[in-house]
C-alpha cells in the first residue's frame, strides 16, 4: 500500500513541524477556504495565522474557476473578510491569457480566441490586449437557427482570423456555440481549455464544471485541449515565474486529489496539504493503489490553529 497522509488535525507538534517546512502556500479556494456564498469558519484566523509575523508565510490564491478575473477574485475575498491584493491572485482565466499571450503567440490576424465561458477569460483576455468573440455576446446566447447552420457550414457566419477555441466554464452554453466552436477547430484553430474540472462545490453539493463545457468539443473532434489550470504544469511554471519560490519550500493546499494534489505532486513541490471540506474524501487516497495521495490532511482548514 501507498505511504498513507499524516494527519494533522488535533496534533499540535505535527502543525508546527509542517508549517516550519514551508515559506509559501498555494491554495485552492472553492472546497477549501468556501463553498458558494458560505464561509467556512476558521478561514479568515487561519489565513491571518500564516500571514503574521511569527508565521511569515506567502500565500497565493490558486482558483481553476475561470468565471472571475482576478479582481472580481479579489472583491470575493474582500468581501468575505479575507485581506488580499490581486497579484496574490493566479485564477485559470488569467493563466490561459498569459499561455496566449506570452507563450502560444500566434502570428496575427489569425489569433483570435472563440470564447466559450463567462466575463473573467473576458477581462483577462483584455489585460494581454487578445482579441476574441462568443463569450458574453448576446449574439451567441439564443436558439440556432435555420440561417445559422447554413452560415456556419458554409463558413460566411465565422470569422477567419479566430485561431484559437478557449473553454471555460459557460453558464449559457448552447448548441449555437458549440457549433461554431466545432467549426473552428475543423478548420484548424488550437484546442484550449481554462481546466477541465469535471464539477463544481457550491452551497454543500455539486455542479457541473468548465469540464462539462469541452467534453462535448472533444467527443466531437477527438481532440485533448491544452489545459490552462490545476493540474496543468503550465500554470504552475507561470505561477513559478509570477512569484519566483522555491518549490521545495512550497505547500499546495486543496480539496480535490486529480487537480490540486496531483497539481503539487507533479510540480514537485515540497508537501501537499488535503482539506476534507470539498470533494476528495479519505477513502479514495486509503483505497488499494490509489494514484494520487497527499502528503498531509486536515478534516477541516481551521484546524491548523491547532
Amino acid at each position: 500500500m501507498a505511504h498513507l497522509p499524516k494527519r494533522l488535525t488535533g496534533d499540535q507538534a505535527a502543525i508546527n513541524q509542517f508549517l516550519d517546512q514551508f515559506d509559501i502556500f498555494l491554495f485552492d479556494c472553492d472546497g477549501v477556504l468556501w463553498s458558494g456564498d458560505h464561509l467556512f469558519p476558521g478561514t479568515v484566523e487561519t489565513l491571518e495565522l500564516l500571514r503574521s509575523k511569527e508565521t511569515g508565510k506567502k500565500i497565493v490564491f490558486v482558483t481553476n474557476n475561470s468565471t472571475k478575473s482576478r479582481a472580481d477574485y479579489q472583491k470575493k475575498l474582500t468581501g468575505m473578510g479575507i485581506p488580499s491584493n490581486v497579484d496574490e491572485i493566479f485564477a485559470s482565466a488569467y493563466s490561459s491569457a498569459i499561455y496566449i499571450s506570452r507563450i502560444l503567440k500566434l502570428p496575427a490576424p489569425k489569433n483570435k480566441v472563440f470564447v466559450l465561458g463567462e466575463s473573467g477569460i473576458e477581462t483577462e483576455l483584455k489585460s494581454e490586449g487578445i482579441e476574441f468573440i462568443g463569450g458574453t455576446d448576446p449574439a451567441y446566447r439564443r436558439d440556432i437557427t435555420p440561417e445559422d447552420y447554413a452560415g456556419i457550414a458554409d463558413g460566411s457566419l465565422l470569422d477567419e482570423n479566430v485561431g484559437i477555441v478557449l473553454a471555460g466554464l459557460d453558464y449559457h452554453i448552447n448548441y449555437l456555440k458549440l457549433s461554431h466552436a466545432y467549426h473552428y477547430l475543423t478548420r484548424g484553430a488550437k484546442f484550449l481549455a481554462t481546466n477541465t474540472d469535471s464539477t463544481l462545490p457550491s452551497n454543500h453539493a455539486f455542479f457541473p464544471g468548465a469540464g462539462s463545457i469541452s467534453i462535448p468539443l472533444v467527443n466531437m473532434t477527438g481532440q485533448q485541449p491544452i489545459v490552462l489550470g490545476k493540474p496543468s504544469q503550465a500554470m504552475m511554471d507561470s505561477i513559478e515565474g509570477k512569484f519566483q519560490f522555491d518549490r521545495k519550500k512550497a505547500c499546495m493546499v486543496g480539496d480535490r486529489l486529480n487537480t490540486d494534489i496531483r497539481f503539487g505532486i507533479e510540480g514537485k513541490l515540497g508537501g501537499t496539504l488535503a482539506v476534507l471540506t470539498g470533494v476528495s474524501k479519505k477513502s479514495e487516497w486509503e483505497a488499494e493503489g490509489a494514484p494520487i495521495v497527499p502528503a498531509y490532511y486536515v478534516d477541516k482548514l481551521s484546524d491548523l490553529m491547532g
